[in-house]
């Protein structure tokens, strides 16, 4: 069973999602909240496994609580090390989605996604994948990874990964599939499950969303015209 927290500040917003997922036999909706201050004590409580987080909101925005939840002392209070976050948003992708990306969320998605889409982020997000809605481009990823500049340690890391595994990475960052990636590099798709796993352990990263923030910001993806999703 897929426990979910489910964390916005109109009431309504939070219901129509809840009722959808709990509708699911997989997924429960284990608590429901209003801010990020919420979120966190929530998270606390319930141990939830997918946190869908929305960014805009008062006394704490989900830009702060995602950071807390999954970079500081909370998730260790809150015992639950495994738990992921996906953003929601009304608006089109901007800055806070980027740097949502780089607290550790595991992906976005808009406000109006279908419902079974829903479902399938969070079941995508909870085995441990990652969900960017189509909205979110190469070129959106790159005009704020580009400020960053490529720092020495991006370098370093960037160099514990073989010549494939960093072909696998940059093939992440391009939006492709396990499938996609295997298909390109004439590979079997075990071995891309392993070459994944591998680049995600060296670089020390927590899914596929981290690893595509990752690339532009070490400078191995570049923008291009086509949109990234899983």
């Amino acid at each position: 069973m897929i426990r979910v927290m489910v964390v916005d500040d109109q009431a309504l917003v939070r219901r129509g999602f809840a009722l959808v997922l709990d509708n699911e036999p997989d997924i429960e909706v284990v608590a429901e909240a209003g801010n990020g201050v919420e979120a966190i004590e929530g998270a606390r409580e319930h141990q939830p496994d997918v946190i869908l987080m929305d960014i805009r909101m008062p006394e704490m925005d989900g830009l702060e609580a995602t950071a807390r939840l999954l970079q500081t002392e909370e998730i260790t209070e809150a015992g639950n090390t495994a738990c992921r976050v996906i953003i929601l948003t009304t608006f089109d992708p901007d800055e806070y989605v980027f740097r949502a990306l780089q607290a550790g969320a595991s992906g976005f998605v808009l406000k109006d996604i279908p419902p079974e889409a829903l479902v399938t982020a969070v079941r995508t997000v909870a085995d441990g994948g990652a969900m960017l809605a189509p909205g979110i481009t190469q070129r959106l990823i790159s005009q704020f990874a580009q400020k960053l500049g490529t720092g020495r340690n991006l370098a370093e890391r960037l160099e514990r990964l073989t010549r494939r595994e960093s072909e696998v990475l940059a093939a992440i960052a391009d939006g492709k599939s396990n499938a996609e990636i295997a298909g390109a590099l004439f590979i079997g798709a075990a071995t891309v499950k392993t070459h994944v796993s591998s680049v995600l352990s060296k670089l020390g990263l927590r899914d596929r969303a981290q690893a595509v923030v990752f690339a532009y910001e070490c400078g191995l993806a570049t923008a291009g015209g086509r949109d990234v999703g899983f």
